[in-house]
């Protein structure tokens, strides 16, 4: 059973029997750990089975990669994976990041296509390749070459819609129905910080159009000395002012990440030259000492915040 991302309900409670909806920041007066943060409410059922996860086998690095996956392998979740909305041509592409902070490692994919979860073949190359990022049939080739199994992402449900879209002939990318990501990140009880993010982009978009989801400093960035930050949103707005790393850079100068969050907002609301309304990008963050904290400019975007007793859904600092 996975959460509509678009309207908070009761059934939340049902989840983990903890769940309420408590100001942005109030539990940082009690930061705990382990901490798991995800963007969207379906990123509590992702949380959820990080802290599983990291129960069981004590990896923290596990924990992200299976969470995510939950997302990843949700068929009703129309941005991240198999079920995915596909590119103007028909063709879901995938996108996917992941970074621990203890080693300062990454690793990436971009325009992966058959292979429904990106963010394990982003680990593999960071641990078996001495690259950061391969995408299109590159990423392909080198998943098949790890093992992983293909699959058709493509589901008959997306299918259609992409059909009645193509009969309306538009612009390719324009006007589209999501923008919506999973960005994970992740503190255990020994200080050890890591994220990642996966996507299938923007609906409609032009054939090989990469986001910011999989590019380090625009949807993830992690800093194993300060703390970890995620975006969800319209991508090119974000990768325009490596949105993450500058979170991460306001924290270390001694922001909270909830202030860091709004203050990376403020600083591409004016480089965007743009009104706060059109520009769709959301923020979460969490630092060393266990806080955690989001802002956004759309006023739908939740955050799934779980530790070992509690797990929330929290309506981050919105930005008008």
């Amino acid at each position: 059973m996975f959460l509509n991302r678009r309207t908070f309900t009761a059934s939340v409670g049902a989840v983990a029997g903890l769940s309420q909806l408590i100001p942005i920041g109030r539990a940082n007066a009690n930061a705990s750990t382990p901490l798991f943060v995800a963007t969207w409410n379906f990123g509590l059922a992702s949380c959820r089975k990080s802290l599983e996860v990291l129960q069981q086998s004590g990896s923290l690095l596990d924990a992200v990669e299976l969470g995510i996956q939950v997302a990843e392998a949700d068929l009703k979740n129309d941005s991240v994976g198999v079920g995915g909305a596909p590119n103007a041509d028909g063709v879901v592409q995938l996108d996917a990041c992941f970074m621990d902070g203890a080693t300062h490692r990454a690793g990436s994919v971009a325009g992966l296509e058959n292979y429904p979860h990106p963010i394990s073949v982003a680990r593999r190359v960071m641990e078996k390749t001495k690259h950061v990022l391969l995408v299109g049939d590159g990423a392909a080739a080198f998943a098949q070459s790890q093992g992983f199994k293909k699959q058709e992402l493509l589901t008959e449900e997306q299918k259609k819609k992409w059909e009645a879209w193509k009969s309306k002939q538009p612009a390719p990318g324009a006007a589209p129905p999501n923008h919506d990501t999973i960005a994970l990140v992740g503190l255990d009880a020994n200080g050890h910080l890591a994220g990642g993010c996966s996507t299938s982009g923007l609906a409609y978009k032009l054939a090989g159009r990469v986001g910011d989801s999989p590019i380090l400093g625009g949807g993830l960035y992690v800093d194993g000395e300060v703390g970890a930050a995620g975006a969800t949103g319209i991508g090119e707005n974000i990768m325009r002012s490596c949105g993450t790393f500058l979170i991460v850079e306001f924290m270390r100068n001694g922001m909270e990440p909830t202030q860091a969050c709004k203050a990376a907002i403020d600083r591409i609301a004016k480089s965007e030259r743009k009104p706060i309304s059109e520009l769709h990008i959301n923020f979460l963050a969490i630092d060393k000492k266990g806080r955690w904290g989001g802002a956004g400019t759309d006023n739908s975007y939740e955050i799934a915040v779980v530790t070992s007793n509690s797990a929330t859904l929290e309506k981050p600092f919105l930005v008008k």
